[in-house]
């Protein structure tokens, strides 16, 4: 039995493999492709020698503890907190308000239409599946929306409901639970299904920061081994997850249980970590969480959703009476869906503290709502022996939910996602901005410039005929003809659009020259995120066509240094460097920053890239603009010099020391990759350096004057 379980269970991952080469080759959703897969599976199961494909069945505790924790912190590990912040209201508005807007809809209509057709449903049970079903899914719609050019806040908002949703949802779909299991008691219940819904969801917050916070300086302490960094940041999700779950077990107040919500905290330390842990990890490490992430959720979420197919395929309640319900319940959930974003949408927009979020934009919300992974683990976990006092079906009340949910997410991912496209398109959410349109028509041409060069060098070597020559060079001269005439057609505000498109590869630039700083060590992390911060926020603004912030110093703000220093005092922490030592080093920083910025200025003119950014004035107003940031920049390094000289000489040495050793390792590393050194020679090499002290002279000789 065991050998057909690990069987069942690699059969299923090569499965995976082929569905996933039909969509890429059909372009159809890969979810949609896995649940139809999975489906079939079960009639080849009848046969004999494939009888073992259903050996490995999801189980309650295998979807909640050991998959939902990779699928919830595979993504939030990649969204930006400044996102969420810049959003917060429009989030908490769609995962919370929308999430009860859709659940109750759901559950009181619900039972009103089973009543009005004949069907004796309880109102608990409508409830129940509403807290199930409203719960959003992002993991198809995300890849359509990057698919089909969908605006980032559009998708940062719908991300961000998806995540927040499934933990609200969980903590509404066990107050209901318990109520059906213990009965209601009128007001005391009520109450005690508010107070169980806001102790799961602040309680597995606070849970979550914390252990955030934690394993970020766990991976801070051990950072350079990379083992170590690895096996803590894959711990991290399960580890939170279970503690959440062992503490709700365990913890009792007045002889109340009070309980956390694991989704939640593990959202919530996942969202720390990839903001504020992955800045402590070693540069290489840092790279490889994120493809290895990314590789483990496509595989539960392959498994998922191959077994949700033989799920719906084994149901034991027949398919004729399930039907209508089944029919049913998908008008009221896609009615449910639009209903509440357009409500709590409505109720954001009255916020102005945020930037109202478009018709078009809500329309896409409410078609584009998935459902999976989360509404399956609520179903599972309902009792297979939970009944009601009047529920006096053939079938029990979990069979009952389980096709009416399956049924309902069929829906969602074979009809909606698969027109999600045409939908995107026929709202016209998928228009270029002006700068992007310019850039798509540039990108061309420099394309037929470089297939122009690269045929003259073929015929050149002899490669190609002459006459092959000739031919090539008159198809790529017609088709750069043909792109620049569509430039031109297009661009209305030549000089705005190239100013723009500049401004956005400088930054680009900048963005790559900070990382760079960062691996080096010549810059900490608080100065490395106030600089991204900053680069990311002007980026935006550009492609949005805003002004840009007034000022490079608008984040750095003193008041967050001095709550860094009283934090590290409360801690009992070392303070990393002074205030001063922060602020000389920030602005060095943008020192070398735009001097990169203009030394790319000056290769542009000589570079393919002069096809794109073919703007005289543009470029001379970007270079002018660097100047005068340069030398403002220099005036306050010198401010802070002159004040504080012997701090900041400190500081030089620490920053020239920890370039020389990262030097030194890239130097030996370099050796080995290019086979100059042999791996035995490498190891040899390398802890011989490591022993050695040569960047750690005496201070006294590493200041003399």
């Amino acid at each position: 039995m065991t050998l057909d379980v690990y069987l069942s269970i690699f059969t299923l991952m090569f499965f995976s493999l082929g569905i996933n080469l039909i969509s890429l080759k059909t372009k159809i959703p890969y979810t949609v492709l896995l649940v139809i897969g999975g489906s079939l599976l079960v009639p080849l199961s009848k046969i004999e020698i494939f009888s073992f494909v259903t050996s490995f069945q999801l189980t309650p505790e295998s979807l909640f503890f050991v998959f939902l924790p990779i699928l919830i912190f595979e993504s939030a590990y990649n969204i930006n907190i400044r996102n969420i912040k810049e959003n917060k209201f429009s989030i908490s508005m769609l995962a919370i308000v929308g999430l009860l807007i859709s659940t109750f809809f759901i559950g009181f209509v619900g039972h009103w239409c089973f009543h009005l057709l004949g069907y004796d449903v309880p109102l608990l049970v409508t409830l129940l599946f509403g807290a199930i079903i409203s719960a959003t899914d992002p993991v198809a719609v995300l890849s359509l929306f990057k698919d089909y050019g969908a605006p980032r806040r559009l998708t940062l908002i719908f991300e961000g409901e998806s995540l927040f949703n499934d933990g609200t949802a969980f903590a509404v779909f066990l107050v209901f639970l318990s109520i059906i299991q213990h009965g209601f008691h009128g007001t005391e219940t009520v109450l005690q299904g508010v107070f169980s819904f806001t102790t799961m969801i602040l309680g597995g917050g606070f849970f979550g920061l914390f252990m955030g916070l934690l394993f970020s300086k766990l991976i801070e302490w051990v950072k350079g081994n990379e083992h170590l960094e690895i096996t803590l940041t894959l711990l991290v999700a399960h580890f939170t997850f279970l503690f959440t779950e062992l503490i709700s077990e365990k913890l009792v107040i007045y002889d109340h249980h009070i309980h956390f919500s694991s989704i939640i905290a593990t959202l919530v330390s996942s969202l720390v970590l990839g903001n504020f842990g992955r800045y402590k990890m070693s540069s290489g490490v840092e790279e490889y969480m994120e493809k290895f992430w990314s590789y483990f959720a496509f595989l539960a979420n392959s498994l998922v959703f191959i077994l949700m197919g033989l799920l719906f395929a084994s149901l034991s309640i027949s398919i004729h009476v399930a039907i209508f319900p089944i029919m049913l319940m998908i008008l009221l959930v896609a009615v449910a869906r639009a209903l509440s974003i357009y409500l709590s949408i409505g109720m954001a927009n009255l916020n102005k503290s945020e930037d109202d979020i478009p018709m078009n934009w809500q329309h896409l919300l409410s078609w584009g709502s998935l459902r999976g992974a989360i509404a399956i683990v609520m179903v599972m976990f309902i009792p297979n022996d939970l009944s009601l006092p009047n529920w006096n079906y053939d079938f029990t009340i979990k069979e009952f939910i389980t096709a009416i949910t399956i049924g309902s997410i069929y829906f969602t991912l074979i009809i909606k996602a698969t027109t999600i496209g045409k939908v995107i398109r026929w709202l016209k959410i998928d228009e270029l901005l002006p700068h992007e349109k310019i850039s798509y028509f540039k990108s061309q041409a420099l394309i037929y410039q470089t297939l122009k060069a690269k045929t003259l060098q073929l015929s050149e070597h002899k490669d190609i005929s002459n006459a092959q020559y000739q031919a090539l060079t008159t198809e790529f001269h017609a088709l750069y003809q043909q792109v620049c005439q569509q430039c031109q057609d297009n661009n209305k505000d030549s000089g705005h659009v190239a100013e723009n498109m500049l401004l956005i590869y400088t930054l680009a630039v900048q963005k790559s020259e900070l990382k760079e700083l960062f691996r080096r060590d010549e810059i900490n992390e608080s100065i490395y995120k106030r600089n991204l911060s900053i680069l990311e926020t002007q980026i935006e603004r550009v492609e949005q066509d805003k002004p840009q912030v007034g000022s490079l110093n608008i984040y750095f703000e003193g008041w967050i240094i001095k709550f860094n220093h009283l934090l590290h005092r409360l801690l009992f922490l070392p303070d990393s460097m002074s205030e001063t030592q922060e602020h000389y080093l920030y602005y060095r920083t943008q020192h070398k920053l735009i001097t990169k910025v203009l030394e790319e200025l000056v290769l542009i003119k000589n570079s393919p890239l002069i096809e794109i950014f073919d703007s005289p004035k543009a470029i001379q107003n970007a270079t002018h603009i660097y100047q005068q940031l340069k030398s403002k920049n220099i005036q306050q390094m010198k401010h802070e010099l002159l004040s504080n000289k012997d701090l900041l000489d400190d500081l030089n040495a620490q920053s020239a020391i920890a370039l020389l050793n990262i030097t030194k390792s890239d130097t030996l590393k370099e050796l080995h990759e290019n086979e100059i050194i042999s791996s035995k020679l490498y190891i040899l090499l390398k802890n011989k350096l490591n022993e050695e002290q040569i960047f750690n002279p005496d201070p006294d000789i590493f200041y003399k004057e």
